[in-house]
């Protein structure tokens, strides 16, 4: 009842015209539009604390919490993993396998496939980046080579999570075994900003796949691909190799 009369008051206090409806308006603008004093001095040490602090406790996190953390949940022990941001999201059975040297993004989330008898393999290199909000669904086989870039929003799609018949998946059913498929990215691939990798997809060694592409179907080595669905616009082995 309260909660309700608050909102009928403010409701009152923003459409009425009255002189006191107008008063509260002016009265309340004015608190919001408070503001401190520029100091530079002090506020240029205040800002300069609160990143230290937050790099600090970031840091510490890192190294005693979130990387053991996801480290327990590997099928190995990898070295210098680096994780920004805090940790991972891993959901469903699989098992990862991770090289040395990668750097995960706190927002990127790995899922398996928990239909069927097997058990989802996802197998990263060595010297991998994975950044912000990529999306790794891993319906089989994942294999993400040595050096891959992986930039932000991208999504490896192993598996949809549904079925294509509309009755199924009103009924819950999982996605069938014909819409699952494997996805390898060879050494040195370099997926840019918003990249979908679609099931049964290999992106040859060396290739770069453009930003907002969505790859449907294999690409060779050493070319540079976009679109959607993507195409190959040139050939870039000669400048892979200068």
């Amino acid at each position: 009842m309260n909660t309700f009369n608050i909102n009928h008051a403010k409701q009152w206090a923003k459409t009425s015209d009255s002189f006191l409806a107008l008063l509260i308006k002016k009265l309340w603008f004015k608190i919001k539009t408070i503001e401190m004093p520029n100091i530079p001095v002090v506020f240029k040490l205040l800002y300069f604390i609160h990143l230290v602090l937050k790099q600090t406790i970031s840091d510490v996190l890192r190294i005693i919490y979130y990387t053991p953390l996801l480290k327990s949940r590997l099928k190995n022990n990898p070295k210098q993993l680096y994780l920004y941001g805090g940790l991972p999201v891993v959901i469903g059975s699989l098992d990862i396998v991770m090289g040395d040297r990668v750097r995960l993004a706190a927002m990127t989330t790995i899922s398996g496939r928990a239909v069927g008898q097997y058990i989802p393999q996802l197998i990263i290199g060595d010297n991998v980046g994975i950044a912000w909000r990529t999306s790794i669904s891993v319906g089989k086989t994942i294999i993400i080579g040595n050096n891959v870039r992986i930039a932000g929003d991208c999504y490896l799609a192993g598996y949809p999570g549904h079925p294509v018949n509309a009755e199924l998946r009103a009924l819950g059913k999982p996605d069938e075994e014909s819409q699952v498929g494997d996805i390898i990215l060879e050494d040195d691939v370099w997926l840019a900003t918003g990249v979908k990798v679609m099931p049964g997809v290999t992106i040859g060694r060396g290739t770069i796949v453009a930003a907002g592409s969505v790859v449907t179907k294999s690409l060779p080595s050493y070319v540079l691909a976009g679109g959607v669905p993507a195409k190959i616009l040139k050939s870039i082995e000669d400048e892979s190799h200068e």
